[in-house]
């Protein structure tokens, strides 16, 4: 990794020098997208960084859990990046198409192999290493890693950001600052110390617990499937996902709601998947070879920081990715929604000079924060179903939208004409309204009603199921 000081002097002229704080997806795409308006972007980066290859680091504590980019997101990266696709599957990711290669138990039933979405599916360590290293070849862009960002430095007209304050060194002057530091940002307290108020937050928690663990992927040629998700619903808060990764590893994320928190115990960990509503995930671990301990992590809440509606905000500063809006991560959004805030980004700045960027930041904060509305929808409308969640309830508007969408599972299940537009939905290709078409509601209405739903599910037809499973 580049970390050649004599590249980033405070010296550099700032009129024509951008800095993003955070080297993690959000941040990488951003300086990406900056590098195309700023003679230099500098990157600053609190963790040290390996540029040995893939590696976990603190700053991303997520990472050892199940990662999906979905294909908008996917499409986006490329656009920035052009070449990360193919730089991404050589380095050991997986493009899959969902549901076909899965087995996915829905809310409602098992998934038929219906059209639906291609995603990319890789290690977060891996993805990372690879968007960074691709960033790194435009040579405008620079890392410092293991320097951390205490505060903004404000312009001498009071309402403007000019840099940024290192603890390690003196202030980073700049003409544009992105804050990308994640769910850990200190901005809203920067920004007071500016003289600005607090935004307002909205914030959805139904205290979901994440638990992981590597597995030795065991050898079937039975096996008619890639990956496995097995989902929770209210009655039964408990479930699962299984992916492949590199290196002939299974990567397997146990997932429950408050007391229905995983385990990270080992036994505990496979006796957990018993639970679920299917056998098929614990038949499938239960002769795999461990890999590592399981790992834990629980601070999945939804939370959006409303920078975009103060009326006053500094010229030369934006918030980005997790750091403004963060969702539980169970719907898989996260990396998708940090390509769509990029693009945005791009976009918002394209053409414009470098003082003009600087001044239109509160038009970008706005336009960026955009990137994040139908990810909001879909993670809180569906975390609204859990009577432990924490946050405003649902209106009667919502009720009945959830109650449309509980059909429109039961027909995506099966049924390609609704699996089409829903998985457009998820993947956030489509707006919502897609499924909101008269020829969808009608077919939704007439043809799919919510059946009475047993507390678990048998294998799939289109299943191998495993020997002495009972099956």
């Amino acid at each position: 990794m580049d970390d050649d000081t004599d590249n980033h002097p405070d010296a550099l002229e700032a009129h024509d020098h951008a800095v993003v704080l955070g080297a993690g997806l959000a941040g990488l795409l951003a300086a990406r997208a900056l590098a195309q308006r700023f003679a230099r972007v500098t990157v600053v980066e609190r963790d040290e960084l390996a540029d040995s290859g893939p590696a976990f680091r603190p700053g991303v504590p997520q990472s050892r859990h199940v990662h999906v980019l979905w294909s908008r997101g996917l499409e986006l990266m490329e656009g920035l990046l052009p070449g990360v696709t193919r730089e991404l599957l050589a380095a050991g990711a997986a493009l899959m198409e969902s549901p076909r290669d899965f087995l996915w138990l829905s809310s409602a039933d098992w998934f038929h192999p219906v059209p639906g979405s291609r995603i990319l599916v890789g290690s977060r360590e891996l993805i990372d290493w690879t968007v960074r290293r691709e960033v790194l070849r435009d040579e405008r862009v620079r890392i410092r890693s293991g320097s951390t960002a205490t505060g903004l430095v404000a312009g001498a007209d009071g309402r403007s950001v000019v840099g940024v304050r290192l603890r390690e060194g003196g202030p980073l002057s700049a003409r544009f600052v992105v804050d990308a530091t994640g769910r850990t940002s200190r901005a809203p307290a920067w920004l007071a110390a500016l003289g600005h108020p607090a935004p307002e937050t909205t914030r959805y928690d139904s205290h979901l617990g994440y638990a992981s663990r590597y597995y030795e992927i065991p050898p079937d040629p039975a096996r008619r499937w890639q990956g496995m998700y097995v989902q929770g619903r209210p009655d039964s808060p408990r479930g699962g996902v299984l992916v492949p990764l590199d290196d002939g590893r299974w990567l397997a994320t146990l997932i429950g709601n408050g007391e229905h928190a995983p385990p990270t115990g080992d036994e505990e960990f496979l006796d957990y998947t018993r639970t679920l509503r299917t056998p098929a995930l614990h038949d499938v671990l239960r002769d795999a070879k461990p890999l590592s301990s399981p790992t834990g992590f629980r601070s999945t809440a939804n939370e959006w920081r409303h920078y975009e509606r103060l009326d006053r905000w500094p010229a030369g500063f934006v918030v980005l990715g997790d750091a403004a809006c963060r969702f539980n991560p169970v719907y898989g959004h996260g990396m998708t929604v940090a390509a769509l805030a990029a693009d945005a980004l791009a976009g918002a700045i394209r053409g414009l000079a470098p003082r003009e960027i600087a001044a239109a930041a509160r038009r970008i904060q706005r336009r960026t924060a955009t990137a994040a509305d139908v990810a909001w929808q879909i993670a809180t409308s569906e975390d609204m179903r859990y009577p432990e969640t924490e946050g405003r309830p649902p209106d009667q508007a919502t009720k009945v939208l959830q109650a449309y969408m509980a059909r429109v599972i039961v027909g995506a299940n099966a049924d390609p004409e609704i699996s089409r537009p829903f998985f457009g939905v998820l993947s956030l290709s489509a707006p919502p309204n897609t499924l909101l078409s008269p020829s969808t509601v009608i077919r939704v209405l007439s043809k799919w009603r919510l059946p009475t739903v047993p507390e678990t599910a048998d294998y799939p037809p289109h299943h191998h199921a495993p020997p002495d499973s009972g099956s």
